[in-house]
């Protein structure tokens, strides 16, 4: 069965060193390890990226564990595709497929955990998951309509977001005084308080919802031209 693959549209910051980085990698893996092989991996550093945010409960160290999750996901979720490539053993059906299913339950790992965290509220975790999924989604849906795959916004994709995280750790543990911060507000009469963490999931949630609005109003506005209302 022929599927035309959609055009893949990456550019992010460091896309181009990425690429090179995936692509030497990609060559020096052993033959036993296959692109399933990889999003499994990929999976476990979601897995351990939420193991690593609820454990900061006990202690905040723990937040090298998330740190350490986000380098595992990143090396199995952006290499799997990129070992296909190099092997030429595309699947276009299955890859997709099991990549998007993947994904998705990877970014459950991530935002559930990060809300169980001491640092960061679960209902806005949850919110923020929901929007990124929707965005998620009409990249999807793009993907079918008009056979391209955007995977950056605003110069910034995964890898990105994943040092920007990261980097966010690393300043939680290194400078703990950050990690007492709690402000109280009240919202629609409900007492709300926000930590560190809440305040760079604000920031990520309205990029986000910013981001969706202006690419779905874009895109409706392109479809509409393409398929216009028929003449009477």
């Amino acid at each position: 069965m022929d599927v035309q693959q959609s055009k893949r549209i990456q550019t992010s910051f460091l896309n181009a060193a990425e690429k090179k980085v995936l692509v030497w990698l990609a060559e020096r893996q052993p033959c036993w390890v296959t692109s399933d092989l990889l999003t499994l991996v990929g999976m476990i550093g979601s897995m351990i990226i939420a193991a690593g945010y609820i454990l900061s409960n006990i202690n905040i160290n723990f937040l090298w564990l998330a740190s350490f999750g986000f380098v595992v996901n990143w090396y199995g979720d952006s290499l799997d595709g990129t070992l296909a490539r190099v092997r030429n053993q595309q699947r276009p059906i299955y890859g997709f497929y099991v990549d998007h299913t993947v994904d998705a339950i990877n970014e459950l790992f991530m935002f559930v955990g990060a809300g169980l965290s001491p640092l960061m509220d679960v209902k806005l975790a949850v919110i923020v998951l929901v929007i990124y999924l929707m965005l998620t989604l009409n990249v999807s849906v793009n993907a079918h309509l008009k056979n391209e795959f955007k995977l950056t916004y605003a110069k910034l994709g995964p890898t990105e977001f994943r040092i920007v995280v990261i980097l966010v750790n690393t300043l939680l543990v290194c400078c703990r005084p950050l990690t007492e911060i709690a402000n109280s507000y009240t919202i629609f009469d409900h007492e709300v308080t926000l930590h560190v963490m809440d305040y760079v999931g604000a920031v990520i949630l309205a990029f986000l919802i910013f981001v969706y609005l202006v690419t779905i109003v874009r895109d409706a506005r392109e479809y509409a031209k393409k398929d216009p209302l028929p003449k009477p």
